[in-house]
This record gives C-alpha cells, structure tokens and sequence, in this order.
C-alpha cells in the first residue's frame, strides 16, 4: 500500500520576508516549493501538504484597518478561511501545473479545514501569538481602549496585537481527508493551522484566535493515520547548542531524547520548539515517524541521507 505523508511547510515559504506580497510573488515561491513535493507524489506516496498563513493574516488585517471606515471588518476566524482558500488556490495551480510538466496526472483538493478548540483553553485567558502589523505605543493603546484587544512590544519593532492560541483537539473535516487520500488526491488542508471553532451543543463557532500549524499538522497526521509527518523548515537538521562551538547537528532522536532536549530548552518556544512538539504529539500516539529537514532536502531526508528523524523508540 501507498504510505502517506503529512507535509507541513511555512507560510515564509509561501510569502517571503522583504516581499511586497504580491500574487506573482506568492505564485512563484510556491512553484519553487512544488518539485521536492511532487518527488515524492512520483515515488508513490499520497500526500497530505499543509501551511502556514502568517504573514498573509497579517496583510489581510492590515487591509481590514485601512479600510475599517469603507467596509464592515470581519473577525479573525473568517480572515483565516479567507487565507485558507486564496492560499489553497495559489498551492493547488501552481501543483497542478508543475504535474502537467512532469506528465504526472493526479487529482488535487484543497480543504477549507475547522479545527475545534477548548472553550475553557487556558490560553484564552493568556493570548501570546503576534498577529498583524506594527504599531505606535500610542496607536496601539487607541485600538485596544476601541476593540479591548491586547497589544505587547515586539522585538523593539513597535506594538502588535496578541491572540490565544489554544490546543487543537479535533479535526471537524478528517473524514474528508480521509476519502481524499482513499481516493488518490493530493490534499491541501489545515491552513494556517486550520479555523479555530469551538462545540456550542451540535454547532460550531469561530473564535477569534490562531492555532499553531505544526500542532495541527500533527493532529491531522494522527487523525488521517499517517506514516509520516513530516515538518519544513529553514535547516536541513535540527541542532542541540545552536550556534555555539560545540553545536551538533542530530539525524535521529527518540521521543525521549527529544523530551529531554526539549526540558532542557535546546528548543525555543519561538523557533524550534513548536515543531519537536508537533513531532513528539505525533511520534507518541501515532504508529509513525517525524522527520524535520529543509524542503529542499526533503527526499533525502526521505531516505535517511538528512533530517533529522524521531521515533517512537
């Protein structure tokens, strides 16, 4: 049987850091991430690709102040669903494309995916994602006295908007998922770490907040029972004591090791850490393997040649 494969890569990879934001420059980053992808599409696996959408909420909320005296604003949850199908679509064409010069004929869906949060999360009490743009102390003291929103100062880069980000718990649209991949298709789903909704009796609500991408991708990945789960980012190996002389790279960690590295804080919140937790959710209750490496290593991290792997043992 076709092993499947999670693959969860960034929103940077998608929009760049110093770009404007353009479509065209969205377009051709992803075209430069489709071929590590499609290696493995041709190797036989079925693919599951997930990403980020962060510096695209942050656009889109910019948009939303500048034109918040023309136009009614819409809340957090919807602006996510909004970078889940424009994302989808740019991710989706520019696969579909790519395959067609590869001669590879394979179905493609993107899955505008909810992921049900805890209303009782402790993180709705203690927001601490940045979301959106910079501000003034002054401005942003305007909006959180306007909005009760909660502003922090960033990095000495000004003020921006803090959100929860709750645990992910279930993902509403597995089932989907699952037909798709039953199915042979090439699946996009969980952007920006999915819609967060909370269970109101039989319904569903959004809530303003942002799940963690990599979390999510791994729930999805235990969810959809997936051999792999497999985290992109800027380093083809994941490090202990980074950037320090005795810096080492590691190519294979069990769960507890990467625990323990993990307690020891070798893995920041801000960097690493949300990814090795993803892995370890994974690893832990899962039947597979994690793998964390750059795209552009990914079928050699595949195969054992890069990477770094986590195993349950």
């Amino acid at each position: 049987m076709k092993k499947v494969a999670v693959i969860a890569i960034g929103g940077n990879a998608i929009l760049q850091e110093g770009q404007r934001g353009t479509v065209e420059e969205q377009i051709a980053n992803v075209r430069q991430s489709c071929d590590p992808i499609l290696d493995l599409v041709a190797e036989g696996y079925k693919v599951v690709l997930t990403h980020g959408n962060g510096p695209q909420v942050g656009n889109n909320l910019l948009r939303v102040e500048c034109a918040r005296d023309t136009v009614a604003p819409i809340p957090l949850d919807v602006c996510g669903a909004e970078t889940q199908g424009s994302l989808g679509y740019i991710i989706q064409q520019s696969l579909y494309n790519r395959m067609r010069e590869w001669g590879i004929v394979k179905n493609i869906a993107t899955v505008v995916t909810q992921v049900v949060v805890d209303k009782r999360d402790p993180a709705f009490n203690n927001p601490t994602k940045p979301i959106g743009p910079f501000y003034t102390r002054e401005k942003a003291e305007e909006m959180a006295r306007e909005k009760g929103a909660v502003f922090v100062e960033d990095s000495g880069r000004g003020y921006r908007r803090v959100v929860p980000s709750p645990q992910p718990l279930e993902i509403v649209e597995k089932e989907a998922i699952k037909k798709l991949i039953e199915e042979d298709f090439l699946v996009i789903a969980v952007g920006g770490g999915g819609i967060p909704v909370i269970r109101e009796g039989d319904s569903l609500k959004g809530v303003e907040a942002v799940i963690d991408k990599d979390l999510a991708s791994a729930l999805v990945a235990l969810e959809i029972e997936a051999d792999y789960l497999m985290v992109l980012t800027g380093v083809p190996q994941v490090a202990i004591n980074f950037g320090q002389e005795n810096q080492r790279f590691l190519a294979r960690m069990t769960a507890v090791e990467a625990q323990e590295h993990l307690a020891a804080g070798q893995f920041p919140a801000g960097s690493m850490g949300p990814k090795i937790e993803a892995a370890l959710r994974f690893v832990e209750k899962g039947k597979g393997e994690a793998i964390i490496t750059s795209i552009d290593k990914l079928k050699e991290a595949l195969r054992g040649e890069t990477g770094t792997r986590i195993v349950k043992e």
